[in-house]
């Protein structure tokens, strides 16, 4: 194998690993801030592709993929109020339950909504083909999603940390009882944490609904990776899960083309091996429950 193939490879890789960044982050922030382990979160990026695909028949690719996590987002809002909050002080089991009864309906839901059978989701003509840069050789729209969750991920990293609202967020995380004691409110931020996650995991749907498979469980799929994501990097740190999202990525992407039989079982055994050594995680921090 030369090395530009291995570079290639590794560039895939990164792809994959925005991909499963863009659920998994939006997954520990709910959990850091809210204590609640929301399993229906990969129910919201397959909402959120399902939609950018209908909404492109209508309105074109780009207002498709811009509207969907959008309108996903709102329905965050919903949730947060009327599901998640009856459970950031309760036994943490009650709401692996309730949000795993959610996940069931949403995906039944898209059966009946949308059919049991994969849609066909159309990248833009703008954005196909490949960018050669010497034997370099990858794909236009890869390329373009690197860049779209890099523009995300520096997007939440200064609203975490660059603003009043992050400064509370965090303080919420490490000692909810010292932020409760100046009299700060963290209900109305922990509902914006839900949205921004619940956006981001329709965001991931909508951009990779053309170079993956569309179908009702593919939130069911998609979130046993996004949790795996999550144990490597750690509870509670967000470069944690930044540097498994790659990890897991290019890992996952090398395998694939060098040991075909091996690329699902890679992230696991990837998994172990870390958690051997680093139980809480590569960058893991010990936080306290949502109060």
């Amino acid at each position: 194998m030369s090395f530009m193939f291995l570079l290639e490879q590794v560039v895939n890789g990164l792809v994959l690993g925005g991909y499963y960044l863009l659920i998994a982050l939006g997954l520990s922030l709910i959990f850091s801030v809210g204590g609640v382990v929301n399993l229906a979160h990969g129910a919201f990026y397959a909402l959120g592709a399902y939609a950018a695909v209908t909404l492109t028949d209508y309105v074109g690719f780009y207002p498709a993929v811009a509207i969907s996590p959008v309108a996903v987002g709102l329905l965050g809002i919903l949730f947060e109020r009327f599901i998640l909050r009856r459970f950031y002080t309760a036994d943490p089991i009650l709401s692996l339950l309730v949000t795993f009864g959610l996940a069931m309906v949403a995906e039944q839901a898209i059966r009946i909504i949308w059919g049991a059978a994969p849609l066909s989701a159309v990248m833009p003509q703008s954005l196909k083909g490949a960018v050669i840069v010497g034997d370099f050789l990858f794909s236009r729209y890869r390329l373009v999603l690197l860049g779209v969750v890099a523009l995300v991920l520096v997007g939440i990293w200064l609203l975490l940390q660059k603003t009043p609202f992050g400064r509370v967020v965090r303080a919420g995380i490490q000692r909810p009882d010292m932020v409760a004691a100046l009299g700060i409110r963290l209900q109305p931020y922990m509902t914006t944490i839900v949205v921004l996650g619940v956006a981001m995991a329709a965001m991931g749907g909508a951009f990779f609904a053309p170079i993956t498979i569309v179908q009702p469980a593919m939130g069911s799929d998609i979130l046993i990776v996004a949790f795996v994501v999550v144990v490597i990097g750690g509870l509670g740190s967000f470069w944690g899960v930044v540097l498994a999202a790659i990890l897991v990525g290019v890992v996952r992407g090398i395998t694939i083309n060098y040991v075909p039989a091996y690329g699902e079982a890679s992230i696991y055994i990837l998994m172990f091996l870390v958690l051997m050594f680093r139980p809480r995680g590569l960058l893991g921090e010990r936080i306290e429950k949502f109060e």
